[in-house]
């Protein structure tokens, strides 16, 4: 095997015609200088940034198992009310992949277990 790699042109390039972009009405425009109470600044970058979820004492994480969809659900759960707050992934893919894994299983030929080790 060789260790030399090289990648060769295969033809000659074909030219490309350059194409002038200037515009008559952006060479005529007028210039313009805003109020400072219209102009737009820089963020203030010397505050830290935080990317932590706020502490909540009622919320609790959750992985689940949908036999149904063959999958696991990842769920944030609201404690004191038993509500699912958010999760991963929606009831509407979970739907889906419920069905597909119905088809699936259908589709699937029930094979007997044999005890014959004559072979």
């Amino acid at each position: 095997m060789s260790t030399d790699f090289s990648i060769r042109p295969v033809g000659i390039p074909a030219p490309t015609q350059i194409v002038p972009t200037s515009n008559a009405a952006a060479n005529e425009a007028v210039q313009t200088d805003l109020p400072v109470s219209q102009t737009v600044a820089a963020a203030d970058t010397s505050a830290p940034v935080r990317n932590a979820l706020p502490n909540h004492d009622n919320i609790s994480r959750q992985v689940v198992f949908d036999q149904a969809a063959a999958s696991f659900v990842f769920q944030v759960v609201n404690e004191k009310t038993d509500t699912v707050v958010n999760q991963f992934p929606d009831e509407a893919m979970l739907r889906r992949r419920a069905y597909f894994h119905a088809l699936d299983m259908k589709s699937e030929p029930s094979r007997p277990l044999s005890t014959d080790r004559s072979a």
